[in-house]
């Protein structure tokens, strides 16, 4: 048996997730193709579905004040480091409204790993699920292989890095 989740498992902070996600179209299922929405990473590059054509991507929403998230994080960047150049890319959403505080997050903790204030639209892509850590994977044909609620332990993130290679 995997061991998948951990503490916080199905936890929504309350307060920390915004109520309701609108949404055109209901987002992928299991083995769907996700219609990805076009974002804009920190940094200001914009990332539209064109760039992510042949490459896995597993996409984590979180908050900055998550206790679980910060580990769940920590998991993830040994992940992006580890798969860095291999066909797997991880983009980090925060829940968080204002950029500077997740900078700030995402620097004091040396992360190798994209992330953008976008969770809305990558929620209506991909999961109406509003639990944090939320690990959501697509693999490189672009389908939602994965949706996974809840802080993982490290073996099982790293794990991931399969689908690098499928």
């Amino acid at each position: 048996m995997r061991r998948r989740l951990m503490i916080g498992s199905g936890l929504a902070l309350a307060g920390l997730l915004p109520a309701v996600v609108p949404a055109l179209a209901a987002p992928a299922q299991r083995g769907d193709k996700v219609r990805w929405p076009a974002i804009t990473l920190l940094d200001g590059r914009m990332v539209a579905a064109e760039s992510l054509r042949d490459t896995a991507t597993v996409v984590v929403f979180f908050s900055t004040t998550c206790p679980f998230c910060k580990r769940h994080n920590q998991h993830l960047d040994k992940l992006a480091r580890a798969t860095a150049g291999r066909g797997l890319q991880v983009i980090a959403a925060a829940h968080d409204r204002q950029s500077e505080p997740v900078r700030q997050y995402l620097a004091s903790q040396g992360y190798a790993f994209e992330a953008t204030l976008d969770a809305t639209p990558l929620h209506a892509a991909l999961s109406e699920r509003r639990v944090i850590p939320l690990t959501c994977v697509i693999d490189r044909q672009g389908l939602l292989r994965e949706v996974i609620p809840g802080e993982m332990f490290e073996d099982d993130v790293l794990e991931l890095a399969r689908w690098a290679r499928a």
